[in-house]
């Protein structure tokens, strides 16, 4: 990892874009149900939604991706784009990681959308990583809503900020709700990697 500048360590689904918002007003489409019928308070893999029914989550993110084009027109979360912005004028190294290639035979789609997005909301990146081993990366502090990855990331020793929605609220702090707060931990997380001081991450 180089250590020469402050790396933040991206997460895109669910964290900059707004996946799930996204991801329901698909479902409800495919489903063939009213979008209202469809509860926001949704665990990781949309099982409330009955998806099982109907092929599954993988075949919902095959469609999504494929023929709703879902990396690409889903909006930002509130604040994100702008916040990130604002980190990297203050010489912060954004790395973007996601593990969007995890469907066979669509990567040139998914990566295709991906950049297009990023570069559509003026997101800021000096890297992108397109990975399901985030912490193999290397990164000084990390955020992410998944609870696969929080737990993969913190099991490494991974520096890692919550992202906070209803697919993680058991997980303990460092949490952030909303991008003002995600500002507040990375300027404070660097400001300890500068000092070598111990306070965020109690490490």
């Amino acid at each position: 990892m180089d250590n020469s500048r402050f790396i933040f360590g991206v997460d895109l689904d669910g964290v900059v874009g707004d996946f799930y918002s996204a991801i329901r007003n698909i479902a409800a489409e495919w489903l063939d149900k009213p979008l209202e019928s469809l509860t926001t308070e949704v665990s990781f893999g949309l099982n409330e939604w009955g998806i099982d029914d109907y092929g599954g989550y993988e075949r919902l993110h095959r469609y999504a991706v494929e023929q709703r084009k879902i990396f690409h027109n889903m909006e930002p979360i509130a604040n994100a784009s702008a916040i990130l912005r604002k980190l990297s004028n203050q010489d912060i190294r954004i790395r973007i990681i996601t593990h969007r290639l995890f469907l066979k035979y669509s990567h040139r789609t998914s990566i295709t959308q991906t950049v297009d997005w990023l570069d559509k909301y003026d997101v800021p990146y000096w890297d992108i990583c397109f990975m399901n081993d985030k912490g193999a990366v290397g990164a000084h502090v990390y955020i992410d809503d998944a609870p696969a990855n929080i737990t993969n990331l913190r099991k490494q020793g991974c520096n890692t900020i919550v992202f906070s929605n209803s697919t993680n609220r058991d997980f303990p702090g460092p949490r952030a709700n909303d991008w003002f707060e995600v500002e507040r931990l990375v300027m404070e997380a660097r400001e300890e990697w500068r000092t070598g001081t111990v306070g965020l991450f109690g490490v």
